[in-house]
């Protein structure tokens, strides 16, 4: 499933649990969009809230601290992330144009919020050193995951898709439900998402849902780097614990050296 919708100034929802259980995510899913001067407040009784600062420069304050953010961009600067449990409030005051991205599940467990900086993200290249020739180089990035947060039920990252290359690749599936958010370096740009052999074009401000262990994997058109959100939600029982199960037809991808023509 894939949705878009025209974004605002405020809080654009795109899933809510208590709407099909946010179709097939179990978690709420919005982008946050402030102006200079705009002040939000997360406060949720039964819900953990997480969310991710796109780009912008503002202050977060919780636990009695203020902390001061700025990420100029999303490509050449990591993220902050903060993680909050139910019961527990943030607000934010913008001093710009920000972008955030917010997921929430609900939880009943009791854990300290936690600020998540750029120097605490895990940043990771794949796909380089030639392998498939090098098209599917990209920067995975992970804010929180259940090594690092094993009681929150969600998990959250970003990747750095490059201009014409894939991510997610070979296709992969897992049971957990997955959604990826899209930020494009300029709006116009525009890729493709497969998703249980469904293809959709994916533009900026765009969200693809991927449920029922769904194969998925992402491509960008040549000249437009995008950054997309990752948010997992784990299942009873059942956590994601970087298992990803790759499509036995495109395994041979990851031999050494696999042969195919590549027109050299």
């Amino acid at each position: 499933m894939y949705i878009e919708k025209e974004v605002k100034r405020g809080y654009n929802e795109y899933t809510r649990i208590e709407v099909n259980n946010g179709e097939g995510t179990f978690m709420d899913i919005a982008l946050l969009v402030m102006e200079d001067g705009d002040v939000f407040s997360f406060d949720e009784k039964d819900k953990e809230v997480s969310w991710l600062l796109i780009e912008g420069n503002a202050a977060v304050i919780f636990d009695g601290q203020k902390i001061e953010m700025n990420r100029p961009n999303p490509f050449t600067c990591n993220p902050y992330c903060m993680l909050l449990p139910a019961g527990k409030s943030c607000s934010l005051k913008a001093y710009k144009h920000c972008e955030i991205y917010v997921q929430k599940t609900l939880n009943n467990k009791s854990f300290p919020a936690h600020l998540y900086t750029p120097a605490e993200v895990d940043t990771w290249r794949r796909g380089a050193e030639g392998e498939l020739d090098g098209m599917m180089e990209r920067d995975v990035r992970t804010c929180f995951d259940y090594d690092s947060a094993p009681y929150s039920n969600m998990v959250l990252g970003e990747v750095i898709n490059l201009p014409g290359k894939w991510s997610s690749y070979p296709p992969h599936y897992h049971p957990q439900p997955e959604v990826y958010f899209y930020h494009f370096e300029r709006p116009e740009g525009f890729g493709a998402g497969w998703s249980g052999g469904e293809v959709h074009e994916i533009h900026h401000n765009g969200c693809c849902i991927i449920t029922d262990s769904s194969t998925h994997s992402q491509v960008m058109a040549p000249g437009y780097p995008c950054c997309y959100m990752w948010g997992i939600r784990h299942l009873p029982g059942n956590p994601w614990i970087k298992t990803r199960i790759d499509d036995p037809a495109f395994t041979w991808l990851l031999e050494k050296n696999p042969t195919y023509w590549n027109g050299k």
